[in-house]
């Protein structure tokens, strides 16, 4: 049985929407501004709106037994073999995600900040750090989320007051010049990385929070307010660097951070961004890889999951050196990701509501 900690309503809705920031922030700003131009702000808009819908399906499958994480409910649904096989492979989708992101960490360093460094040395420490909060325990990475929400807002608030005298409102103009079906597409493919990666969030939605009944609220409220951090990156984005410049750099929003310059004395503090992408992608990586250790202790009926942590942990860091081999292999795998994240944010959860139907019907 795993045991389940407890963390309130407030810290539960300041992790998903640290976990909803996570890495959109820093690297998609990119992809939208190369599918929609100039409407690229316009996207994150709508996406969270639609996003809503999804995170009614993640709540409704969370009070489906709401003392059960989600593999428990895998279980519990799927009778124990077929669930077993399923929890496996949503091992899989949280293990090869939580070493994706371990690797955009490593490149981020090794390019913009310490090009000297191993990349194997960046990803070890950073994976240490992941490793630690988990031993440490939900309750712990609430607390702290707690403390680095605020300092993650105080810097949101000084980029974008630094940021804004150099912005430029003819850049996004003419506005919904952009054809349908990019915008669409670009809308789509928000939702997916926005939206499906917070169905991870159930292995603590409810069962894990002290109100289970408000914790669906403070479930949309994190991601509202996920969404408006991205909105607000993307528009500076397009409006201090322009459509082209934003979608052919890596990194737009550090570009955009670069750009502060305050009487040419505060200037080159473009560590605020890394900082607060830093902060967001932590807790992203921790939950992925939360799910990827409690889903193989419910497999294998292990009495403490922290057991695993460790050994999990390295073959992270080994994973991570492997998962994008090149750059190209990267821009592939964010073309795929759509119908990827779609299996376990989409299907899986209307399948389990389909199952509980079924069952419910017949008894």
């Amino acid at each position: 049985m795993i045991r389940k900690e407890k963390i309130s309503v407030r810290q539960f809705c300041l992790i998903v929407a640290i976990f909803a920031i996570g890495t959109p922030i820093l690297v998609i700003p990119a992809e939208l501004a190369a599918i929609a131009k100039q409407d690229a702000w316009i996207v994150p808009l709508i996406g969270t709106i639609i996003s809503l819908p999804f995170i009614g399906l993640y709540v409704a499958v969370g009070r489906l037994a709401p003392d059960k994480t989600l593999v428990e409910k895998l279980e519990w649904l799927l009778s124990k073999w077929i669930g077993k096989a399923v929890i496996l492979s949503f091992a899989f989708f949280c293990f090869v995600n939580s070493s994706e992101l371990l690797y955009y960490i490593g490149n981020f360093m090794s390019t913009q900040s310490m090009p000297n460094t191993p990349l194997l040395s960046l990803n070890i420490l950073f994976a240490l750090i992941i490793v630690m909060g988990i031993r440490l325990g939900i309750e712990t990475l609430a607390r702290t989320a707690e403390l680095m929400f605020v300092l993650f807002i105080v810097l949101f608030i000084i980029l974008v007051v630094f940021v804004s005298p150099q912005i430029e409102f003819d850049r996004i103009q003419p506005v919904l010049e952009t054809k349908m079906n990019s915008l669409t597409w670009a809308t789509l493919y928000f939702i997916s990385v926005l939206s499906f990666p917070s169905f991870v969030l159930l292995m603590i939605f409810p069962s894990c929070v002290d109100r289970p009944k408000e914790a669906s609220k403070a479930f949309y409220k994190g991601t509202i307010i996920g969404g408006i951090v991205i909105v607000t990156i993307i528009a500076l984005c397009i409006l201090v660097l322009g459509v082209e410049i934003t979608s052919i750099q890596t990194f737009p929003s550090y570009a955009l951070a670069k750009k502060i310059n305050v009487g040419h004395f505060l200037q080159r503090i473009e560590i605020v961004m890394a900082i607060m992408w830093f902060i967001s992608i932590f807790y992203r990586l921790t939950f992925y890889f939360y799910g990827a250790v409690e889903s193989l202790a419910q497999v294998f009926g292990l009495k403490n999951s922290k057991s695993i942590v460790l050994p999990l942990g390295l073959l992270m860091v080994a994973m991570s050196l492997v998962v994008h081999p090149n750059m190209q292999h990267d821009i592939e795998y964010t073309h795929a990701w759509m119908p990827y994240g779609a299996t376990f944010g989409l299907l899986l959860p209307l399948l389990l509501l389909g199952v509980y139907a079924v069952r419910k019907k017949k008894l």
